[in-house]
C-alpha cells in the first residue's frame, strides 16, 4: 500500500541505491553529515512499530547493506543509528525509515550523539 500524499511513496522518490524486497536505501537530501542515508519501507507504515516482521528483518538486512556501501563511499570512523517515531519523538515524515548517520573524526562529538545529555561520568 502507498499513499499518495507521502514523499516517500512517490515514484521519483523510490530510486533506490541498494534495495530488497521491501526496503530501499536513499541519501537524505538534508544530510547531518556526508553519506546521511535512510533505510525506508517501501510499503507505507507510518513508525517502526507499525512494520511486519519480515519487513524489520529486511530493513534490519539493509541497514548492514548500507553500512557496507557507506564504508567504501565515505569511510567514517562511527555512525548513528536513528529511528524517530511520532511527532513528539522527532518523526517529520510519518513513513517509517532509519537514518544511518555516518560520523567522522572531525565533528564535535558532544554535539552528534546522546553524550550531551549524560553525565561526564557514567562510573
Amino acid at each position: 500500500m502507498l499513499e499518495k500524499d507521502c514523499i516517500f511513496c512517490q515514484p521519483q522518490n523510490r530510486n533506490y541505491l541498494l534495495e530488497n524486497q521491501t526496503a530501499g536505501l536513499l541519501l537524505d537530501i538534508h544530510p547531518v553529515s556526508p553519506g546521511h542515508a535512510l533505510i525506508i519501507a517501501k510499503q507505507h507504515y507510518p513508525t517502526f512499530f507499525d512494520l511486519p516482521l519480515n519487513v524489520r528483518m529486511d530493513m534490519n538486512t539493509l541497514l548492514d547493506e548500507a553500512k557496507t556501501y557507506l564504508d567504501q563511499r565515505y569511510h567514517p570512523a562511527g555512525y548513528n543509528i536513528d529511528i524517530n517515531v511520532g511527532p513528539v519523538g522527532g518523526q517529520k515524515i510519518m513513513h517509517c525509515h532509519i537514518h544511518l548517520i555516518p560520523r567522522y573524526h572531525y565533528e564535535d562529538q558532544q554535539q552528534t550523539t546522546l553524550q550531551k545529555y549524560l553525565p561526564l561520568d557514567l562510573t
